[in-house]
């Protein structure tokens, strides 16, 4: 019998086999990985680790799939998708509904074990170096694998704890389109919902802190998004923080009152202001695991925490908070962890992330300001010299490809890339021939002689890379600029 059937004998379910693992006089169960939270990087780190061959342990409070594909990418992206087809709100809420059981059907507990991967269902505490407890059962490993993802944070508003708010862990659950929405926050979450909200017929309200929409984006990105909102009538406040929160009937409408006078009434209220990790629950110290001072586990490079043997990956880390990235760093852990000497570190430089808004804002590597502190150059074409762009009426946006001088070589070829950004309604797939360059340490002048079909999107990567070459249409790469205040 599986580890998974002993800890659900100790919640006091019959057992009639005897306990594959079981140790005399109350010792632990042994396995080589011990891995702790079942979403994307969890899932990626035992997967890892049955691959090896190594004994692997994966223990789960709650479903497996975790954040991404239940209250994450998996809905959002369904509903932003069934939203731009002019699909209604209860069939886009189907349409999601069967979205996520097809997803999590491939990363279930039962498809996991067939892949060698013992999985145990509850929360795991550390009691030791390596070892945990879950529902009665203790574990000890030779190596553990944090990878508790995080939460939705709330902000200090007075009156909020009263208010019935949503999050993307609730949002998701609506079977109505209510009539009017407030959204805290201009991130990637945020935006994202405000705009499919808005096209099902919701009136939206955006209220963000900061003086732009996408705060870590490069400014063109923000004032393209926000002009794109305010033609879809997406009210957004900007450089505006919400002081209080009202509710004087409960599932009555909610009213928060905004910092410089004036107040925003909606009949619902999404907070999406960040994420706090799940790292503190697990009472890391037992383990020798130290948190940094926002309750990330520390690690360095290679994704070691402070505990001999202990790795942690994905939101609980802090370094990059998108799925991809906790897949890749799941991997990545599992391969330190066995690997001795072939240690390979966590380069974040290299990955992409993308909002997916219409039009979509992917990223890879520097903005602009940061480039500017690395000798960079700025090639920038607008969507409006693209004839791919052209022939879909889809000309707001823009390519911005980011290189740099190499040592003894400088700009010979372009020069090293360093990053990009790109605003269009592919931007999340034409990003990722930047990443690939960046990844290869390519010439960036390899992106202007690859051939590119016409008439694609992608061409605009080619036509941008020419820039830092030649004139082209009158635009020729630049030094780079700070964009922002030190």
């Amino acid at each position: 019998m599986t580890l998974a059937a002993q800890a659900t004998a100790s919640r006091g379910a019959p057992v009639t086999e005897p306990a594959r693992g079981h140790r005399p006089g109350g010792e632990p169960h042994r396995c080589d990985l011990l891995v702790l939270g079942g979403g994307a990087a969890g899932i990626a780190a035992a997967r890892a680790g049955a691959r090896r061959g190594v004994q692997t342990v994966l223990v789960q409070e709650g479903r497996i799939g975790g954040e991404c594909t239940f209250t994450g990418c998996v809905p959002s992206k369904t509903l932003i998708e069934a939203a731009g087809q002019g699909l209604s709100f209860a069939q886009a809420v189907t349409r999601m509904r069967a979205a996520i059981e097809t997803i999590a059907a491939a990363e279930s507990a039962e498809v996991l074990a067939a892949e060698g991967i013992d999985v145990v269902s509850g929360r795991g505490n550390f009691t030791g170096p390596r070892t945990v407890t879950v529902g009665g059962q203790s574990i000890r490993a030779r190596r553990a694998v944090i990878a508790t993802g995080s939460r939705p944070q709330v902000p200090p508003i007075d009156g909020l704890p009263h208010v019935s708010f949503l999050t993307n862990e609730s949002v998701f659950d609506l079977t109505d389109l209510p009539s009017s929405v407030a959204i805290l926050g201009g991130g990637a979450v945020g935006c994202e919902l405000a705009q499919a909200l808005r096209r099902f017929g919701a009136e939206v309200h955006l209220v963000e802190a900061q003086r732009r929409l996408l705060p870590k984006e490069e400014p063109e990105a923000s004032a393209v998004l926000a002009d794109v909102f305010t033609r879809e009538g997406v009210v957004v406040h900007l450089g505006t923080r919400a002081t209080r929160a009202d509710q004087s009937v409960p599932g009555g409408p909610i009213r928060l009152l905004l910092e410089g006078g004036g107040d925003v009434r909606a009949a619902a209220l999404v907070v999406a202001v960040g994420r706090q990790p799940n790292g503190a629950d697990l009472h890391p110290l037992a383990a020798g695991v130290e948190l940094d001072g926002r309750g990330h586990v520390r690690t360095d490079g290679y994704l070691r925490t402070t505990a001999r043997g202990v790795y942690a990956a994905g939101d609980v880390t802090g370094k990059m908070l998108f799925t991809h990235a906790a897949d890749e760093m799941g991997r990545l852990a599992v391969h330190n962890a066995f690997g001795h000497l072939r240690r390979r570190r966590f380069d974040l430089s290299v990955v992409p992330w993308v909002t997916f808004c219409d039009p979509e804002v992917a990223r890879v590597g520097m903005d602009e300001h940061t480039a500017a502190a690395h000798g960079g150059r700025v090639a920038t074409l607008p969507m409006a010299a693209v004839d791919r762009a052209v022939i879909a009426d889809r000309t707001e946006g823009f390519v911005k490809l980011l290189a740099g001088p190499r040592p003894m070589l400088g700009s010979l070829g372009g020069g090293k890339l360093l990053g990009g950004t790109i605003v269009a309604p592919r931007a999340g797939e034409l990003v990722h021939e930047i990443a690939l360059g960046m990844q290869a340490n390519v010439f960036a002048g390899r992106l202007a002689q690859t051939v590119h079909a016409y008439p694609t999107w992608s061409t605009a990567v080619r036509q941008a890379a020419a820039q830092l070459f030649m004139e082209v249409d009158g635009r020729q790469a630049r030094a780079a600029q700070r964009t922002r205040p030190d």
